[in-house]
């Protein structure tokens, strides 16, 4: 049997259910234990500005703040409390939402000016029979610009009769101004476990019968929202008439089958398109949104990788025991890289499916895309592998490139970009431009390297910064000299640590830079231990400073020096004399150590 309200109308468990006490408040312990010292203390905030997701309490927390502040007792002689009674005239009339003194106002339907004048012009006045008169303003952030502007003075020095409760979703968007006048408390998000013991209370209040799995099912679903999970365990009980499953909820909700998610990434993993797109034809004939099986994708990647970083997150009371046998075996065999990767390419295919015409058909490219890269090479594997397999001597002759079968990116050969077209008389001779690229279990094919021969490959990391100023790459030149500290360099390998300021790509830049302007592939990479040399930058600075220093100390400079206080020397210029005023200048001074070919200005 379920209660219903006076007039004989279905009651929905989210307002049946709502907390009437502060001890009622699950997972809101912080929030209660500030409040219950204030209003002991008597520390009291003229303005409280609740904030969270949506369902976790805002309105009802404020609803017992207002119950809290003016409750007078069974007796009519009590003052605040953080017990409020329940019973008295106060208590009753704030719950059932009549209290003249307690004004309710929705800032999403009234958003302007005026609608905040009459909330200021009334708190002139004192209450008609409440302690404090309160004003409750649910979606604060919607009012407008000028009626923020218009509520601040009034929020800073109300009455002492007036407090002030705002509720929000979207805290980032009320003016740090009225957010300093206010006593803010954030409302967290109710933990997955806490949730399902909270509807399982319910359900056994309802005479529900509810499966572990299926309240687990519903509190993951619920996002920490305790609205949100009572509505579906709402729905759960009239879908199921009383008896609720797994498998129910799942085809309630339109989740895919955790198996068969697990099902799909182990062949996304193994690179078999194939099985993959054939599970997700299933999931889809079953019901499955496309866009909540790559959600439930990502959430498999993400907590792969927690697992495979935190491995006691496996043991966690609400995962089951299929999920942690099997979530402990992927992880251990997949690497960090692959697992982000993945992460990656889920989430950029997400937004695809979300926005694509036909989801289904976005959600298998997504899950091909994935297979044809699941095993690729990593970047430092990929170098580690063209280091252990130089490429082959070039020639005439042999056999094509086979092309190899299969379903799986990482299992079948990739085609040279770019390559030419290969007539009867054989593949053609690559050349000395040929790059041979290293593909999966040491198979190589040719692929043409775009190179610039004008210029021998640079001997010294110097000479990188020329190339780059003699092929007018000014951004790449600046970041060489200034944010980049070398650490080790030998031609066809630099290491450095980047600077404070370097680009985060100023790895791949330079790699890119020289693979096309040399004759030899790089590899580019960056420490994250070594401190590195200054950068080119410090050194011309510091041969600078000491070339002013040694010209600060010669006589003429230094009396020039002397007699102008506070001049500096701004700027050496090293001017070059020709043959003929050399000669000159020896022979007019041939005893002046001082003059040799180069005088300075």
């Amino acid at each position: 049997m379920t209660e219903t309200e006076d007039n004989g109308a279905y009651r929905v468990l989210a307002r049946k259910y709502r907390p009437s006490t502060f001890e009622e408040l699950i997972g809101q312990d912080a929030m209660v234990r500030t409040l219950s010292n204030a209003i002991e203390s008597g520390r009291l905030a003229q303005a409280f500005m609740l904030t969270g997701v949506r369902g976790v309490g805002k309105t009802t927390t404020a609803r017992l703040v207002a119950r809290a502040l003016n409750c007078v007792g069974e007796d009519g002689q009590g003052s605040e409390t953080i017990t409020p009674c329940g019973v008295c005239d106060q208590c009753t009339a704030i719950a059932q939402d009549r209290h003249v003194d307690v004004i309710e106002m929705d800032a999403a339907s009234r958003t302007g000016v005026d609608d905040i004048r009459e909330v200021i012009e009334s708190v002139r006045y004192r209450p008609t029979s409440a302690r404090y008169k309160i004003y409750i303003i649910d979606e604060v952030h919607m009012l407008s610009k000028g009626a923020f502007n218009a509520l601040l003075k009034t929020l800073e020095e109300p009455p002492e009769h007036v407090k002030f409760i705002f509720a929000t979703t979207e805290i980032r968007k009320v003016p740090v101004t009225v957010l300093s006048r206010c006593q803010r408390f954030d409302l967290r998000r109710i933990d997955q476990e806490l949730l399902a013991s909270h509807f399982n209370k319910v359900a056994e209040k309802e005479d529900a019968k509810v499966d572990e799995s299926a309240l687990a099912m519903i509190a993951r679903a619920a996002d920490g929202s305790v609205r949100d999970g009572l509505s579906l365990l709402d729905q759960a009980i009239a879908h199921c008439h009383g008896e609720v499953g797994e498998a129910q909820v799942r085809d309630m909700l339109g989740l895919a089958d955790r198996g068969r998610t697990f099902d799909l990434f182990d062949a996304i993993m193994k690179g078999d398109a194939a099985a993959a797109l054939e599970v997700m034809d299933t999931l889809y004939a079953a019901g499955a949104d496309p866009s909540v099986v790559l959600q439930d994708l990502l959430e498999l990647t993400h907590w792969l990788t927690r697992v495979k970083v935190v491995p006691d997150a496996a043991q966690n009371a609400v995962v089951s025991e299929m999920e942690r046998v099997r979530g402990k075996e992927m992880s251990d065999t997949l690497a960090m890289s692959v697992l982000a990767r993945a992460y990656q390419i889920l989430m950029k295919g997400l937004g695809e499916v979300r926005n694509a015409p036909h989801p289904q058909q976005a959600a298998e490219m997504v899950i091909i895309r994935l297979c044809y890269v699941a095993d690729m090479p990593t970047p430092e594997e990929a170098v580690r592998m063209i280091q252990n397999n130089p490429p082959a001597p070039t020639g005439g002759g042999g056999g094509g490139v086979p092309t190899g079968g299969g379903s799986g990116g990482g299992s079948q050969m990739a085609q040279a970009v770019g390559a030419p077209n290969m007539g009867a008389g054989g593949p053609p001779n690559p050349g000395p431009q040929a790059n041979m690229r290293v593909v999966n279990g040491g198979r190589t094919v040719c692929q043409p390297k775009v190179q610039d021969e004008t210029k021998a490959d640079p001997q010294d990391f110097p000479a990188v910064v020329a190339l780059s100023e003699e092929k007018r790459n000014i951004i790449l030149k600046a970041n060489l000299m200034n944010n980049l500290h070398l650490v080790s360099f030998e031609p066809g390998k630099i290491e450095f640590r980047p600077g404070d300021h370097a680009p985060s790509t100023l790895a791949g830049d330079l790699k890119k830079f020289l693979d096309t302007h040399t004759s030899r592939i790089w590899a580019v990479s960056v420490s994250r231990h070594a401190s590195g040399d200054i950068t080119l930058a410090q050194v011309r600075d510091e041969a600078i400073a000491k070339r002013k220093a040694e010209l600060a100390k010669h006589p003429l400079v230094s009396d020039i020096l002397s007699s102008f206080p506070g001049s500096v020397i701004e700027k050496v210029h090293e001017i070059k004399l020709d043959s003929m005023d050399a000669a000159i200048q020896i022979e007019e001074n041939p005893g002046d150590p001082d003059h040799s070919d180069n005088g300075e200005e």
